[in-house]
């Protein structure tokens, strides 16, 4: 699809322009997409201790110390995963523009 320039130069002049409710444009687009960089960045930061805790977690069952079953994990698989569907659409469905929130959660975990 080719867009005119036409086109092109009033969807600019909307961004920089425009409002929404009283919020600049510019302002709704950037809200979603820092926010996403912040959540990416703090994502990154728990999966590497959430590495450490299993790990931790592996050798202490391996010793015995702990009972790991492969049943008791597909049971917490099977009662929070629902609970983390519905959770995370919640979060891209309520915030607007949610394309700004995936690229920054993208670039906060890639780059932060």
């Amino acid at each position: 699809m080719v867009l005119s320039m036409d086109m092109l130069g009033d969807l600019l002049g909307f961004i920089t322009g425009g409002t929404l409710a009283g919020i600049p444009t510019i302002i709704v687009m950037a809200i979603p997409f820092i926010v996403g960089l912040i959540v990416g960045f703090l994502v990154k930061k728990f999966l590497k201790w959430a590495i450490i805790v299993a790990v931790i977690v592996a050798v202490v069952a391996y010793f015995g110390f702990f009972g790991l079953t492969l049943d008791g994990l597909k049971n917490l698989a099977t009662t929070y995963t629902p609970i983390v569907y519905q959770y995370g659409t919640l979060l891209l469905g309520i915030l607007p523009l949610g394309l700004g929130f995936i690229i920054g959660l993208v670039l906060g975990f890639i780059f932060g």
